[in-house]
């Protein structure tokens, strides 16, 4: 028989479930299953799922047809497990490196039939909380098992599903199942205590519990809260059906369903303001209805005098008890920020600088009304006119007529916006007044900080490439290639935004998780690539005879993306060498990343006449339709490319050091667009071989695009248009 059986409901966690499976499936004791339920989720999760199931037959996939609710969906992965213990475990949450070993040795050594684990909650600036595990066992337990009634303080340890391994035929046999609704954890993780004959601690930390900052629903407000009390009901409706045997354990329960009633209407982000007197009254309803004959063990200091005031149902008292301790809090926090202020002359003389004055200007333009005709448009932090946002543009000026286009552009840049663009140039006066009024704003990258949203404006974050390596909060893992960057200061910036435009669903887990926020995903395909699938022929070949190649050259772009952590690193690559390679035929476009536009360009070639420095040319789409072969390494281009069907080479010289210092989201060497080199030498006899174009080459290409860029149909940029400023429906509809 399977030791563990684990039970991984998914809904809404298409961002986290691969780390979750993940910390799973590779743990070194392997005598698990995962039975994963996609609890009908309107996202990807059901394909992560499916995914992992055709790759690893440890998981079986259950895709549900209608959303029942997370209670339900362990309750139809419990029906299918077959291990010896079931573990849930959410599917945002994952464990930690080889906690198994340590879990397995447990169980087979004293069989419990419930064992409780540590955990931390790790928030999302990649800080860890620890549990109460320490105070509520000081001393270790150690192997031995004990009965609820021997040691009640184990019932102050976090009520969840996910932090205890149950005996599946104890679980079957006690005929437990999850609730429906919210806080089903409650009912389930108290009764499952209480039947034990034999419970198990290990004080071993074993799973992260994610601190999601946006999405769970301990930061939702609304009415469902309220579903605490009938959860707890069931706990006291049980404890009559199994009679004087659970009598000794009622005060400590008592008091913890008075303690978690308290701690749900302490948090402000739950039960929102006309609603707190009706919870409070419940809560007094409860007290006197599940009041122990014996009384039970009263908090000391404020938490009990909460205690006595819930029972006496003097909610002005609690409220104004509530009031003050939450203006104390206020009063500390403005402590700490005017300890931070720079000084009133600092201010003063900070105001007469130039940058000071545009700035009250700015202000003084937030003032006015927003004006509901203009959309402002930027790339490449003010680089010029170019990408997602370009493409956008021009399809608005057709679709969307009414609508003014101003581009924001850096003054050494204007020369590459279009004849009949509207533009401002950055730090000027028109510059804070387009964007203090515009209603749309629209960028690849995230405009300055000091730029407040409206909330009669709309932000569009068009992003910029398909990640391969990791991006916004989940580069905190890798302090090396994150350098300096202020997580904090960029979640004020994702904030602002109302959508996020992805390419793909691959780029929409990814953003989910590394920029955690409240927008809206526009899962349209990448708009700057509408021209890639839109070409045609002639284009094609007066593109070419502008770069003076020949219908019968082949022409090889290579394109290398930046190493941010590696100032002034270039991978190994002889231009010379290589074009020579290429035979008498062969072009060679070079590229270098956009952060190098302002450093010197590699030195001139030998055979400079079949080498050409492109680094400069504003519009990258014109160079892949020009290009026959694209050779990168980790560059978003080649998701870009990939829409166009042609050879792609993967020059990785440096993928280990890259990936373990700048991380990486997948291993694009193991599911490569094409055919891989990791030396110069591999890269030169990929060409001379033939291997650029073999049978290989082209099956990895055919899989990569299945992969990412379905989505790429010539209409991206119009299914943006007609959502954001046309205010169409998106036309795509989820089975739940």
């Amino acid at each position: 028989m399977t030791l563990i059986s684990f039970v991984v409901p998914a809904f809404r966690v298409q961002g986290y479930l691969r780390e979750c499976l993940d910390s799973v499936l590779g743990q070194p004791e392997t005598d698990i299953e995962v039975i994963a339920v996609d609890d009908c989720s309107p996202d990807a999760g059901g394909d992560i799922i499916d995914e992992y199931a055709a790759r690893d037959r440890r998981v079986r996939s259950v895709r549900l047809p209608e959303n029942v609710g997370l209670g339900p969906a362990r309750n139809i992965g419990l029906d299918r497990a077959a291990g010896e213990y079931v573990w849930f475990l959410d599917g945002d949450d994952w464990l930690t490196p080889e906690c198994l070993t340590e879990v397995a040795e447990r169980l087979r050594a004293t069989r419990p039939d419930v064992l409780l684990v540590d955990h931390v909650r790790t928030h999302w600036n990649d800080t860890a909380t620890r549990s109460a595990m320490a105070e509520v066992f000081p001393e270790s337990p150690g192997p031995e098992t004990f009965r609820l009634r021997d040691r009640p303080e184990a019932m102050h340890l976090l009520h969840t599903a996910w932090n205890r391994l149950v005996r599946r035929e104890f679980l079957v046999d006690l005929g437990l199942r999850f609730a429906p609704g919210w806080y089903e954890d409650v009912s389930f993780s108290y009764p499952v205590l209480m039947a034990a004959q034999r419970i198990g601690v290990l004080d071993r930390v074993c799973v992260n519990y994610r601190q999601r900052r946006a999405g769970a629903i301990t930061r939702t407000r609304g009415d469902r809260h309220f579903e605490v009390f009938p959860q707890w009901h069931r706990v006291f409706h049980l404890m009559d059906e199994w009679g004087p045997a659970t009598d000794a354990l009622r005060p400590a329960v008592f008091e913890r369903m008075i303690w978690h009633y308290l701690t749900v209407l302490g948090n402000g982000q739950r039960i929102a303001p006309e609603l707190r007197q009706t919870f409070f009254a419940q809560i007094t309803a409860d007290y006197d209805r599940w009041l122990p004959p014996g009384g039970y063990p009263v908090p000391g200091g404020v938490e009990g005098l909460k205690h006595r005031l819930v029972a006496s149902g003097r909610w002005r008292t609690f409220s104004a008890l509530r009031t003050a301790g939450r203006a104390r809090d206020v009063a500390r926090r403005q402590a700490r920020t005017a300890r931070r202020r720079v000084g009133p002359v600092a201010r003063r003389g900070a105001r007469l600088t130039r940058d000071g004055l545009l700035r009250e200007y700015y202000r003084a333009e937030l003032r006015r009304p927003v004006d509901p005709t203009l959309a402002v448009y930027a790339a490449y932090w003010y680089r010029g006119y170019s990408c997602n946002p370009a493409a956008i543009y021009e399809v608005a000026r057709r679709l969307a007529p009414g609508v003014r286009g101003v581009w924001i552009v850096r003054r050494d840049r204007v020369d590459t916006v279009p004849a009949g663009v509207e533009y401002v140039v950055a730090g000027t006066p028109a510059y804070y007044r387009v964007l203090a009024r515009a209603r749309w704003l629209v960028n690849n990258v995230n405009f300055p900080d000091f730029v407040r949203k409206r909330p009669e404006q709309v932000h569009v974050q068009t992003h910029h490439g398909t990640p391969v390596k990791v991006m916004g909060l989940d580069q905190q893992r890798y302090p090396i290639g994150a350098g300096r960057m202020d997580f904090a200061g960029l979640l004020r910036r994702v904030d602002r935004w109302d959508y996020s435009v992805s390419a793909n669903s691959f780029s929409t887990q990814m953003w989910d998780r590394a920029y955690p926020a409240t927008y809206t995903t526009l899962e349209v395909g990448y708009p700057r690539n509408d021209r890639l699938v839109t070409a045609g022929p002639d284009e094609v070949r007066r593109l070419r005879a502008e770069f003076g190649v020949g219908p019968d050259e082949q022409v090889v772009l290579y394109a290398p993306t930046h190493r941010e952590h590696l100032p002034g690193y270039r991978p190994p690559f002889d231009p010379d060498r290589f074009v020579r390679a290429l035979g008498d035929s062969g072009r060679l476009l070079m590229r270098s990343h956009y952060f190098h536009d302002r450093e010197r360009r590699p030195g001139r070639p030998a055979d400079w006449e079949r080498v050409r420095d492109v680094s400069g040319h504003q519009r990258v789409e014109d160079l892949y339709l020009v290009a026959d072969v694209l050779v990168t390494d980790y560059s978003s281009a080649m998701f870009d490319y990939a829409v166009l069907d042609r050879p792609i080479v993967l020059y990785a010289p440096d993928w280990e050091a890259y990936r373990l210092a700048r991380g990486v989201y997948f291993d694009v060497t193991a599911e490569p667009p094409g055919a891989v080199a990791t030396t110069f030498a591999e890269l030169v006899d990929v060409f001379r071989s033939g291997e650029v174009r073999s049978d290989a080459a082209s099956k990895a290409r055919e899989h990569f695009r299945s992969r990412f860029c379905t989505l790429d149909d010539g209409h991206a940029a119009e299914r943006v248009v007609r959502q954001v400023f046309l205010g169409e429906p998106s036309g795509r509809s989820s089975p739940c």
